[in-house]
């Protein structure tokens, strides 16, 4: 099944709870939240308080993205705030291992995500630990970037290697997931494609949510 976790990096700050009632009545499946700290991305964004305010709004499983420096030390307040699934960066961490069974151990579905030019063998171990892998086909720190292209790639080797290991982890795409090259994506491997410009700028939310999950 595709799902959808449209970012909230693109949308209207000042209308925020209008901004996920149009994707809620949309058929997304996930509201995804980019955490971003000015020093691990070069931008800043949204945190603790801004999850709390969501979770007050929607029931929607909150995505939480960690694009932070040693995530280890916010983990327990995104999960108090009410996000479900909390994801950190592989480069961010120094024990991924550790900080994966402390997600989990908090009841929360964890993440990984990895950088464009980051190896997939580096979740080799680690792999059946986690609910989903975030495959990051841009760099990260900015919407509406143009997709890398050997992102397809990358996203068919991890679906291969999770395969060959018998698992069912999910694998998400984010950054420059569009209605044109979104059949690529989930040929590849993918099952929830992240967008942000291509839902929260278009005119019918509910059609381009449809078009991405159809296409």
């Amino acid at each position: 099944m595709i799902k959808i976790s449209p970012s909230l990096l693109a949308c209207n700050f000042a209308r925020l709870e209008e901004e996920v009632r149009k994707i809620e009545k949309g058929g997304a499946h996930y509201v995804h939240v980019d955490v971003m700290d000015g020093h691990f991305v070069p931008n800043i964004s949204i945190g603790i308080p801004v999850v709390d305010a969501l979770r007050k709004i929607t029931k929607l499983p909150l995505d939480v993205h960690l694009m932070i420096t040693d995530p280890d030390k916010y983990i327990d307040d995104f999960a108090k705030a009410g996000a479900d699934i909390i994801c950190v960066q592989q480069e961010a961490c120094i024990h991924l291992d550790r900080t994966i069974r402390y997600i989990k151990d908090l009841g929360k579905k964890a993440a990984v995500a990895l950088n464009p030019s980051t190896n997939i063998n580096v979740l080799e171990y680690i792999l059946p630990m986690l609910d989903m892998v975030l495959i990051m086909s841009v760099n990260p720190g900015f919407g509406g970037q143009s997709y890398i292209q050997y992102s397809t790639e990358k996203i068919k080797s991890l679906k291969k290697m999770i395969d060959t290991m018998g698992l069912n982890t999910d694998i998400q795409v984010d950054g420059g997931v569009t209605v044109e090259n979104c059949h690529e994506i989930k040929a590849a491997g993918a099952n929830v494609l992240v967008a942000g410009s291509a839902i929260f700028k278009a005119k019918d939310v509910k059609k381009a949510i449809q078009q991405l999950i159809e296409n």
